[in-house]
């Protein structure tokens, strides 16, 4: 099997609902994760773009985020009716999709502006 090109990582983390952060699988059934797949698979893209589930991306303040290698791209708030728009603009058209990119400001530090303080 030939190498992926990309990779989507999806957060499917559990923490109890009433934890400040959130958590935006409380099932634990990854449901979020597997509309994801089905979806690439409906685009033709499953042999190059994998959807993986990813633990804990420390982006709680963001709703439900994904990140895009090897681009490094951030997603959050996402929704699954943003998925389809994901998929043509990214991964098909080159073009991260710029109203759910979390700022680099954002990712992995402690000033985030949606940080409860």
């Amino acid at each position: 099997m030939a190498k992926f090109d990309k990779h989507i990582f999806i957060c499917i983390n559990q923490r109890d609902s009433s934890r400040p952060r959130g958590c935006y699988d409380p099932s634990g059934k990854g449901e979020f994760h597997k509309f994801f797949k089905e979806k690439i698979k409906a685009s033709g893209l499953h042999a190059n773009v994998r959807a993986n589930k990813a633990g804990c991306l420390d982006q709680c303040e963001h709703g439900q985020t994904i990140v895009v290698y090897p681009e490094a791209v951030w997603y959050g708030q996402v929704q699954p009716e943003d998925v389809d728009e994901i998929i043509a603009s990214h991964h098909m058209g080159g073009v991260p999709v710029a109203r759910l990119r979390l700022p680099d400001g954002c990712i992995n530090t402690a000033e985030c502006e949606h940080k409860r303080k």
